[in-house]
C-alpha cells in the first residue's frame, strides 16, 4: 500500500514540475530569462570579410529592369553567390534619394535589394531572408558604411553584418558593391533568437525614393543646400542650429522639399492614441498587434518622464550604440534634422537602437563643411538642427550624471580599442588593399580611382584627429559641449607635411552629399554638354585619364552635341538612342584572391556546422502537447492506483 501512495506522490511531482517548467519557458522574458541567440550559417560565407565575395546576377532582360529601377518592383532573378546558385529570387532598386539621385543623373549604378523568401518563405541563403546591395554613393572611401558597421558590431552594438562584393549582371562586371544583411526576421533571429521581439523603422521622410515618393524629386537642390554655409564654432551649451558648415535652420532641399522629423520618429511621448505615432507603426517590420502598440506607447511614456530608465531601455547597449554613432558625426540620422536611419527594437516593453545607413558619416551629409569644427564636433551635445532635449533616446544619458560617466567610459574603451592600439589604422590599410583592384576595374564607380585613394587617406586622417579630440574632451582640454577656440587641428600645426596635410583635410574628398557624385565629377555627374564615345576618336581619351566621363544626355531626336578637345571644337552629328557610359578596365588587372590576413573576421559557425535550432515556435507547441500528455497520463495511473489504496 505505501508503494502505491509513493507512485502516486511521484507522478504528482512529475506533474507539477512539467507545468512549472513549461510555464516558465512560455513566459521566459517575463521571469528576466535572455534571449539566446543563433548562429547563422550565411554569416561565415557571405559575410566573411577577409574577401571579396562575387556575386552575379542573371535576368533575361536587364534593360528593362533598369528602365523600371524607381518604382521599387520587385523582379524575378537568379543570384549565383560565390559559384553557389540561388534560383527563384526577387530583386528590386532600394534607396531614398540615392535612388533618384542615381535615376535623375543618367546612371544606372543603383542600389538592390534582394528577397530570398520573397516567392517561396522557405527559401533563404543559408538562413539569410533579406540582403542589401549598396552602390557607394557619395562616398569616395568605399568604407564609410563599411568602417562605421564594423565598428559598431566590434563595440558590442546589434548591427548587421556587411562584407565587400563584386557585382557582375549576366556575366558582364558591374562594380564593387557592398552586401548588407537585411534587418529582418534573419537579423532578428540571429540577434535574438527565435522569441524576439517587435522591429521599427522610424520615418516621416517624402523626400525622394522610398518606394515612388521620389517622384519630381530635383537632385540640384542637394548641391544648392551644400552652399548654405555658416561655420558654427562657439555653439551653445546644448544646442546645435545645424550640421558643421551649414547655415543654421537649413537642411538639404529646404522646408518646401521634405517633410521633416516629427515628434513620433524623434521617440517623443503625445498622448495614448495609435495616430500620434503613424511615423512608427507604419514602418513595423514585424508582425505587430495593438497590444505591442500600447506597450510601445508606455514605454515611450516612461522614456520621455525618465521614469524607470532600466526597464525600458537596454542601457549599454544604447549607450554603446551612441559612443560609436557620435564618432562618426552621421547626421543624416537621429541626431540630425532628419531624425531618420535607425531600427526601433523593443522587447517586453525594453527599447535599443539599431544603427543603419552611414554612407553619409564623417561630414559626408553636405559640401563645404569645416573641418575643423568637424574633427571637433562635441560628444555631449551631438545633435545637429535641435537640442539634446529634443531626442529623448539620448537626452537621458545627459541628464543623469551617473550615465553621462558611463558614457564617457566608454568613449575611452572605444577610442583605446581602436585608436590608442592601431586598430583602426590597421582595418583601414587591410580594407584598402583588398578593394583597391576592383575599385581600379569598376566600371560603374562614382569617383576616380585617384579620388579613392585620397578619399582612404583623408578618412584615416580624419579619424585619427577625432579620436585625438574626443580624449582632449574627455580630459577637459576641449569642450565637449561646444567647438573650442583652441581645437586639436591648430595643435597639429608644426613643420611636419604630414601634419599640414591634416590641417587642411578636405571633407569633400571623401564624398559628400551635396556633391552627389564627388570632386571628380564621376560618370553619373549630371553634365548637359558631354557626350558618349565608342573609342573610334582616340582624341576623346585625352580629354581625361578615365573612361568614365564619357556619357550621353537625353537629347530629343536629331540635335546635335557638342564636345569640347584641347584641339578644337568637334561636332557630333547625331547621339544613338540609349547610348550607354564606357570604361576603360587596364589590360592586367589582376583581381586580389587571397586577404592579408590582419583584418578580423566576423564571428561564424566553421564551415560545414550546422546551424543551432535554438527553440522554434513548434517547440513550444510540441512541449505543451506533451505537458498535455503527462498530464492525463498521470491522472491516469492516479486514479488507477487509487483503487487499491
Amino acid at each position: 500500500m505505501s508503494t502505491h501512495k509513493q507512485i502516486d506522490r511521484i507522478c504528482c511531482s512529475a506533474l507539477l514540475l512539467v507545468l512549472l517548467l513549461t510555464t516558465v519557458f512560455m513566459n521566459a522574458g517575463k521571469f528576466g530569462v535572455q534571449a539566446i541567440s543563433r548562429t547563422m550559417g550565411y554569416e561565415s560565407r557571405l559575410f566573411d570579410t577577409t574577401t571579396v565575395h562575387t556575386i552575379d546576377i542573371e535576368m533575361e532582360d536587364w534593360d528593362a529592369f533598369l528602365e523600371g529601377c524607381t518604382d521599387e518592383e520587385y523582379v524575378s532573378c537568379s543570384l549565383t553567390i560565390d559559384q553557389e546558385a540561388c534560383k527563384n529570387v526577387a530583386i528590386r532598386a532600394k534607396g531614398n534619394t540615392s535612388l533618384t539621385s542615381v535615376a535623375a543623373y543618367g546612371n544606372n549604378r543603383y542600389s538592390f535589394k534582394v528577397e530570398f523568401d520573397h516567392y517561396d518563405p522557405s527559401n533563404t541563403y543559408y538562413g539569410l531572408d533579406k540582403l542589401c546591395l549598396n552602390n557607394i554613393i557619395q562616398d569616395n572611401t568605399y568604407m564609410k558604411d563599411y568602417v562605421s558597421y564594423q565598428m559598431m558590431f566590434g563595440f558590442g552594438v546589434d548591427s548587421p553584418l556587411c562584407s565587400y562584393v563584386y557585382l557582375t549582371v549576366n556575366g558582364e562586371d558591374f562594380g564593387l558593391y557592398l552586401a548588407v544583411e537585411g534587418v529582418e526576421e534573419s537579423f532578428l533571429e540571429r540577434n535574438y533568437g527565435n522569441d524576439y521581439g517587435e522591429l521599427y523603422k522610424p520615418d516621416s521622410m517624402s523626400m525622394g525614393g522610398g518606394r515612388g515618393n521620389g517622384v519630381g524629386f530635383d537632385p540640384g537642390i542637394l548641391g544648392e543646400a551644400g552652399n548654405q554655409q555658416e561655420n558654427l564654432n562657439g555653439q551653445d551649451s546644448k544646442i546645435n542650429r545645424g550640421t558643421p558648415g551649414m547655415e543654421a535652420g537649413k537642411s538639404p532641399g529646404g522646408p518646401d522639399k521634405m517633410v521633416m522629423g516629427s515628434d513620433d520618429v524623434s521617440l517623443i511621448y503625445t498622448d495614448d492614441e495609435y495616430d500620434s505615432y503613424s511615423n512608427i507603426f507604419d514602418h513595423a517590420k514585424t508582425e505587430i498587434t495593438d497590444s505591442d502598440k500600447d506597450r510601445l506607447i508606455a514605454s515611450l511614456k516612461k522614456l520621455n518622464e525618465a521614469e524607470t530608465l532600466e526597464m525600458v531601455v537596454d542601457i549599454e547597449e544604447v549607450i554603446r550604440y551612441f559612443t560609436v554613432h557620435n564618432f562618426v558625426c552621421n547626421f543624416d540620422s537621429y541626431t540630425g534634422s532628419m531624425i531618420h536611419n535607425y531600427y526601433l527594437y523593443e522587447k517586453d516593453g525594453q527599447l535599443s537602437m539599431i544603427p543603419w545607413d552611414y554612407n553619409l558619416a564623417f561630414g559626408g551629409f553636405e559640401s563645404g563643411t569645416d573641418a575643423e569644427g568637424l574633427v571637433n564636433y562635441p560628444i555631449d551635445s551631438p545633435v545637429s538642427g535641435g537640442t539634446v532635449e529634443s531626442r529623448p533616446m539620448l537626452a537621458w544619458i545627459f541628464a543623469d550624471e551617473e550615465y553621462t560617466e558611463q558614457y564617457h567610459q566608454y568613449f575611452a574603451e572605444f577610442i583605446e580599442q581602436y585608436f590608442t592600439n592601431g586598430e583602426f589604422e590597421r582595418m583601414i590599410d587591410a580594407v584598402s588593399e583588398m578593394i583597391a583592384p576592383y575599385v581600379e576595374k569598376d566600371p560603374t564607380k562614382f569617383c576616380t580611382y585617384e579620388e579613392f585613394e585620397t578619399g582612404v587617406s583623408t578618412l584615416k586622417s580624419f579619424c585619427m584627429l577625432r579620436a585625438e579630440s574626443i580624449k582632449g574632451q574627455l580630459d577637459g582640454t576641449i569642450s565637449s559641449t561646444e567647438t573650442a577656440r583652441k581645437t586639436v587641428l591648430e595643435e597639429q600645426q608644426t613643420d611636419d607635411p604630414e601634419a599640414e596635410e591634416a590641417v587642411s583635410l578636405s571633407i569633400e574628398a571623401m564624398g559628400t552629399m551635396g556633391n552627389t557624385f564627388g570632386p571628380g565629377n564621376g560618370p553619373g555627374e549630371f553634365i548637359r554638354e558631354t557626350a558618349d564615345f565608342t573609342g573610334e576618336d582616340e582624341s576623346a581619351a585625352e580629354v581625361s585619364g578615365r573612361g568614365n566621363d564619357f556619357r550621353t544626355e537625353e537629347f530629343p531626336e536629331g540635335m546635335k552635341a557638342l564636345e569640347e578637345f584641347p584641339d578644337g571644337t568637334k561636332t557630333l552629328e547625331e547621339i544613338p538612342d540609349g547610348m550607354k557610359t564606357l570604361e576603360e578596365v587596364p589590360d592586367g588587372t589582376k583581381m586580389l584572391e587571397e586577404f592579408p590576413g590582419e583584418m578580423k573576421m566576423q564571428e561564424g559557425i566553421p564551415e560545414g556546422m550546422k546551424t543551432a535550432e535554438e527553440f522554434p515556435e513548434r517547440n513550444t507547441l510540441i512541449l505543451a502537447a506533451a505537458s498535455a500528455a503527462v498530464l492525463l497520463a498521470g491522472i491516469f495511473y492516479a486514479l488507477r492506483y487509487t483503487r487499491y489504496v
